[in-house]
């Protein structure tokens, strides 16, 4: 391949998103490309057709997590997974700490096993809290 080849080389943004195996399924990818929620060097594309080329930066939303992905290389085909994290470089920040507190939200009116039934006054104060 001469460097004029290299230059123009692009693959469908759809296929890559596919080949580095962000998605199960290209059908997945293109339905994700056309509704408008990636961006390419800060540019959002709607349009699964658009040529992506080494160097381009791509931003999306993946679940709860933002990703930045830099694209290093085109595929050629679907390969296994160490083959595909060879296509891009991740400049994603890393995903805050999480706390304890934040795991486990305190539940209002949890009894411990083995204590027994409430007495009238415990549960009274439950239906209180309950707004029952």
């Amino acid at each position: 391949m001469s460097d004029t080849q290299a230059d123009t080389a692009a693959l469908r943004l759809d296929k890559w998103l596919w080949y580095a195996r962000f998605f199960k399924s290209r059908s997945l990818a293109t339905a994700f490309c056309n509704a408008g929620k990636l961006r390419i060097d800060g540019v959002i594309v709607k349009k699964a057709h658009h040529q992506v080329k080494p160097g381009e930066v791509l931003t999306f939303q993946r679940g709860h997590q933002v990703r930045v992905i830099k694209v290093v290389t085109l595929g050629t085909r679907r390969g296994p997974a160490v083959e595909a994290q060879a296509l891009y470089e991740d400049l994603s920040p890393p995903p805050p700490a999480r706390t304890d507190a934040a795991e486990k939200p305190a539940k209002a009116g949890v009894r411990d096993p083995g204590a027994g039934r409430p007495t009238k006054l415990e549960r009274r104060r439950l239906d209180k809290l309950r707004g029952e």
